[in-house]
């Protein structure tokens, strides 16, 4: 039985910079500004738009080595993208599949992060668990952007 969670994350960034920085060009900046939990991350497949597959490689004592996400659907008008967790992570152990739709909106004074995730468990496995790792993981991504962006205002223009 799949289950869904959402997550809303306000930020004092404009929502184009911290689409650019925190969903479109993540796996350049997670290792500069999280080395402690993100090693590396690289493209494995594709060219950056619809169908392409990152890799993220975490820092030992976490609790995966690694994930591989497929891009589904990207609007970089609209600061919306959906993503689905390929390998690694928690598929095969706690998960049978996990997909996230993000959207990063306008507010006054910056923008909201918007985010839907949705995982199909397997038996046995507490989903609550799961949901809130994996908010507490996207809170610290954007709240990680945003620190940077704020202390680099030229980057991400």
């Amino acid at each position: 039985m799949s289950s869904s969670y959402t997550l809303e994350i306000e930020s004092a960034v404009p929502a184009p910079r911290l689409f650019k920085a925190a969903i479109l060009d993540w796996h350049n900046l997670a290792p500069k500004i999280a080395s402690d939990k993100i090693v590396s991350a690289a493209p494995v497949e594709g060219d950056g738009n619809v169908g392409s597959i990152r890799q993220f490689n975490f820092a030992p004592g976490l609790p995966f080595s690694f994930v591989k996400e497929r891009l589904d659907f990207l609007d970089v008008e609209k600061c919306e993208a959906k993503s689905t967790l390929v390998e690694g992570g928690g598929i095969g152990v706690h998960l049978e599949s996990a997909s996230n739709h993000i959207k990063v909106e306008p507010k006054a004074g910056g923008s909201v992060v918007k985010m839907t995730g949705t995982c199909k468990p397997l038996p046995g496995v507490d989903v609550v668990g799961e949901s809130e790792k994996a908010k507490a993981a996207f809170t610290g991504v954007i709240k990680g952007c945003e620190a940077y962006l704020v202390a680099n205002p030229d980057a991400y223009n």
